[in-house]
């Protein structure tokens, strides 16, 4: 169990890790109850992790839902096609929602301002008209009045005393209030109140008027539109005045409307209030447009071009899961042939179905997959000559001499980089005597396994014609004599075009000769000093002509001197521009590292060329012998 939770830990990302470490610290935080501000950045913490967590999984989840071709393409036409609409139609339905609102709170806001300006007009007609008779001037006001707001309170002092009606517990306003006139909240004992007032001061005469707002005033306000109330000061009302519904579509709502309402006590302290009103849909149209019939006209062929849109819309998604059902089934069917191959089953072939691209791209990929069985035949014969060509390349690296001949004046070193698998540069070394040996250097014509061959028959023939003389000294051996017989012994067993260039070279330990024969290839350059002797060739490639004559020459060999011997494979390698490495470039690199050991050289020279030619990949087989007197 611990294993599988261990397993469970290790699969979660890092921040499903933070939300459940999140959530842990304030656990404990909250049952030890040591910090209020600690439980405050941990439950921080666990909202926006679980944020962020439940968005990776929806995330995760929706890859999942969606891996299926089809129904991604379901989810995009929703997303295309239905989502839009479905948006479209909440924001008519909020719009409608909210312009309805707002009439039918206008039409009751109009209705109250106009009685609020009626009670103004009173007060500033007291204020400013002279009243002879005060009395007659009271009940006039409270006819005019009562029409508006069936409660009210007056209240005149100055040059009249006048309070209506009598033993009102009305007072003006504290001294902050000047000329005003609206809603108005009082505090009082049983709590606070919500009032229409005006207050006017003039000529000498100060008027309060105060009109007590409830339910049953504010429902009557705009007849038959429904129930009103000033949140919070009023609650619901128990008789509902919300009209009957007309038809289906004639829907309850609620319009409202915030607004700030003054103080009594002070002017400048305002209370929040939200003006609300439950009505229905045609109640508040007919009460604007004043004919009904042509609205519920209006809305029902709304409604008809709303079912209409909605089954166009149905049609649409119905017809598009068709359409995503034909193209899924085929890429199920193309699905199916993948696995079909990824098995190795190239013979299995799609159903063709139409005449579309569907069926084209279908008929391609049975046709690929025809190719692909012809291409893996065709592979397993490459990795069949691969395999081979491998083997051929270690059995060549076998020819090639593993132990250099011991000598005490003369060190010898070799190597050859092959351009391909196998390579047709030759070298070797082989000892004669105690005190003789011989070394030879050879580039066949062309490359590959051709080539490699050729490279095995001249080592064979050179190693043959040294052993057949069974020790009986360097005096009776010569190597323009087996350079000839190698010639016609080539030019017999191979093809007219086999040819190849080729150094041999026989030394003699107790008088430091060096006596070669030169057949074709690139001349050795022979170091001694800072001076260069070039040991240019004595006769024509072998295997080419069968009657070719071959010269030697002999050179002493003095302390300090290097031999370098190579193929063109290190000489004409030419760089982006065309031009070649040559041997000049060669030489001065000898120069420079003549007092390094043999295989510095060597290392120093094919990393020369590779730098020249700026490829990964030989232009051509590369073989290089230095041989060092010492």
């Amino acid at each position: 169990m611990e294993k599988g939770y261990g397993v469970y830990w290790r699969r979660l990302g890092g921040i499903e890790k933070a939300f459940l470490i999140s959530v842990l610290i304030y656990a404990i935080l909250y049952a030890t109850r040591l910090s209020s501000a600690a439980q405050s950045l941990a439950a921080l913490a666990v909202f926006c992790t679980g944020i962020l967590t439940v968005v990776r999984v929806a995330r995760r989840g929706m890859r999942r839902a969606i891996w299926r071709l089809r129904n991604r393409l379901i989810a995009a036409y929703l997303f295309i096609a239905v989502v839009p609409i479905v948006l479209i139609v909440a924001m008519v339905g909020l719009a409608s929602w909210m312009v309805i609102g707002q009439m039918a709170v206008y039409l009751v806001n109009k209705e109250l301002e106009h009685r609020e300006v009626s009670i103004l007009r009173q007060a500033d007609g007291f204020a400013n008209i002279p009243m002879s008779n005060p009395e007659v001037a009271v009940t006039r006001f409270e006819r005019t009045v009562r029409t508006s707001f069936p409660q009210f309170e007056l209240l005149i002092t100055g040059k009249h005393d006048v309070r209506y009606p009598e033993g009102s517990q009305i007072t003006h306003p504290p001294p902050a209030w000047k000329h005003a006139s609206g809603l108005i909240v009082k505090h009082e004992a049983d709590g606070k109140h919500l009032y229409a007032w005006a207050h006017s001061i003039a000529n000498g005469e100060e008027v309060t008027i105060l009109a007590p707002i409830d339910q049953e005033l504010l429902a009557g306000l705009v007849p038959g539109l429904g129930d009103v109330t000033f949140y919070p000061l009023m609650g619901r009302s128990k008789e509902s005045h919300v009209p009957a519904r007309k038809n289906i579509f004639d829907f309850e709502f609620n319009g409202f409307y915030p607004l700030m309402v003054p103080s009594w006590e002070a002017p400048e302290r305002e209370e929040q209030l939200v003006l609300l009103v439950d009505t229905r849909v045609l109640t508040v149209l007919s009460t604007v447009f004043q004919k009904l019939d042509w609205t519920e006209k209006i809305l029902g062929w709304f409604v008809v071009v709303t079912i209409l849109f909605l089954l166009v819309e149905m049609i649409s998604l119905v017809t598009g899961v068709q359409l995503s059902r034909s193209i899924t089934g085929a890429v199920h069917e193309l699905y199916e042939g993948t696995q079909h191959v990824k098995e190795g089953d190239f013979s299995y072939r799609v159903p063709v179905k139409g005449n579309d691209q569907l069926a084209e791209l279908t008929t391609s990929f049975n046709s690929m997959t025809s190719s692909l069985g012809s291409l893996l035949i065709v592979a397993k014969e490459k990795e069949r000559l691969e395999s081979e060509l491998a083997i051929a390349r270690e059995v060549q690296n076998q020819l090639f001499p593993k132990d250099v001949p011991f000598t005490r004046t003369l060190e010898l070193k070799g190597v050859c980089h092959p351009a391909r698998m196998v390579s047709g540069d030759y070298y070797d070394f082989m000892a004669l005597t105690e005190t003789s040996l011989a070394f030879a250097i050879g580039d066949v014509a062309g490359k590959g396994i051709s080539a490699a061959l050729l490279m095995a028959t001249i080592q064979s023939t050179m190693r043959t014609q040294l052993s057949s003389n069974n020790g009986s000294g360097p005096v009776k051996l010569s190597a323009a004599r087996m350079v000839s017989v190698l010639n016609k012994q080539l030019y017999a067993t191979t093809a007219p075009e086999k040819y190849a260039t080729f150094y041999f070279a026989l030394y003699e330990e107790s008088n430091h000769s060096l006596t070669y024969t030169n057949a074709g290839h690139l001349a050795p350059m022979l170091l001694r000093g800072s001076d260069f002797q070039m040991l240019d060739s004595t006769g024509t490639v072998v295997g080419a002509f069968p009657f070719a004559r071959f010269e030697e020459k002999t050179v002493q060999l003095e302390h300090g001197d290097i031999l370098v011997a190579y193929t063109d494979g290190i000489a004409e390698p030419e760089n982006a521009y065309g031009e070649m490495f040559g041997e000049d470039r060669l030489k001065d690199l000898v120069v420079k590292y003549s007092k390094a050991d043999s295989s510095e050289i060597i290392a120093r020279s094919f990393e020369a060329v590779n730098q020249w030619t700026g490829s990964s990949e030989l232009q051509d087989d590369m073989t290089m012998v230095v041989v060092r007197r010492i």
